[in-house]
């Protein structure tokens, strides 16, 4: 069960919170074409410029470094990277960085908290965001842990 905070604003401008809860978000097959064209072009594209790109490959050493355990964890730091994701309106990132948190232990209700923060960030253009990020959430959970572990 998924537990998607909604805050309406009040006549008397406070806002209160409300909490929907549903079993999983609506995706269609164009959807699950789209995260999985994501990811499919993430890997070429690596194996592409992982050969042939020095700047590439000292960003992949800048990503490890980043999200390696230090003071916070891989958990942690992933669940920020979501949140990022989101406010900067990045939907590639939205889908590598939650099937990362899940990979690192993160729950799906840990996932949906680092939404909230990017709501408050990011404001109704991050809700916009969100609604795609809900999405690889789903994809993730329905192809199950092989497909989370694969990226």
């Amino acid at each position: 069960m998924i537990k998607c905070h909604c805050y309406i604003l009040l006549t008397n401008n406070t806002w209160r919170k409300i909490e929907q809860k549903k079993e999983k978000f609506i995706m269609d097959n164009s959807d699950v074409e789209k995260i999985e064209k994501i990811l499919e072009e993430r890997k070429s594209t690596h194996d592409f410029l992982i050969e042939r790109s020095k700047t590439y490959g000292s960003f992949i050493e800048l990503a490890k470094n980043a999200f390696s355990p230090g003071v916070l964890d891989s958990k942690t730091k992933e669940l920020m990277a979501v949140s990022i994701s989101v406010v900067i309106h990045c939907e590639a990132c939205a889908v590598w960085h939650i099937g990362a948190a899940l990979r690192a232990g993160a729950t799906d209700q840990e996932i949906l908290e680092s939404m909230d923060v990017a709501i408050e960030l990011g404001g109704g253009p991050a809700t916009v965001s969100i609604r795609f990020a809900l999405k690889a959430l789903e994809y993730f959970r329905t192809k199950g842990k092989k497909q989370i572990m694969r990226q």
